[in-house]
């Protein structure tokens, strides 16, 4: 069930200015997904974008995958409308929804890839009860709200029984690692079993963004 490394860039700590011409560079340079930060500055203490700037990435011509993290509150209302925008992955964090398996259902009948998020504290029995209808879970190394902050050490064992879960029920899903990710510990949270990695600062604040995605890569290899 192994899948292939994907990183995955976060637009939050892009140029916004250039916003379009930063995310082509990301793609040409290997990235396979694009990370959308969510924030609502009510689930989380910041304000981030909407679904406009999606839509507006791809009418920019964006064919990638774009992987929307939705730390909102209620959830099932961004779901539609980011599905609309022209997302192709969408999470939520389970304590944000009334009612985690409809709002998981309402993204697959978008046709969209669905994704829980577990924060720090958040314990795994969430993906255990809704494991049949995910394709990945996204584990928060950090706490979420903004960008930049250090590895959360105990997020490796998180990896590492999310992946025992998954395996025990032959669902291949994805295990994206978000916050602190860079290239001194990726080749930990691999070995962990995450496959998806989402960098933020460690790409965008690069001098040779294409070096580190190449070089993040080339350690995934």
């Amino acid at each position: 069930m192994n899948n292939h490394p994907i990183i995955a860039p976060s637009i939050l700590s892009a140029n916004f200015a250039k916003l379009g011409d930063e995310v082509n560079e990301v793609i040409s340079a290997g990235c396979e997904w694009i990370h959308f930060d969510v924030m609502d500055n009510h689930y989380v203490p910041n304000l981030t974008f909407g679904p406009m700037i999606c839509e507006a990435l791809r009418k920019h011509g964006v064919t990638a995958a774009i992987d929307v993290h939705l730390m909102v509150e209620p959830v099932d209302h961004m779901i539609e409308q980011f599905a609309q925008a022209g997302a192709s992955n969408i999470s939520f964090h389970p304590e944000a929804s009334k009612h985690i398996h409809r709002s998981l259902s309402l993204i697959k009948q978008h046709e969209c890839l669905a994704g829980l998020v577990l924060n720090p504290g958040t314990p795994i029995s969430y993906v255990e009860e809704n494991i049949e209808l995910l394709d990945f879970v996204l584990i928060m190394s950090v706490n979420p709200g903004f960008g930049g902050q250090a590895f959360i050490p105990s997020s490796i064992d998180k990896i590492k029984r999310i992946r025992a879960l998954a395996e025990q029920h032959n669902k291949p899903i994805r295990i994206s690692v978000d916050g602190g990710v860079k290239l001194n510990n990726i080749k930990q949270v691999a070995d962990a079993g995450a496959d998806t990695f989402v960098m933020g600062s460690a790409v965008f604040d690069a001098a040779d963004r294409a070096k580190v995605v190449k070089e993040a890569l080339s350690i995934l290899d």
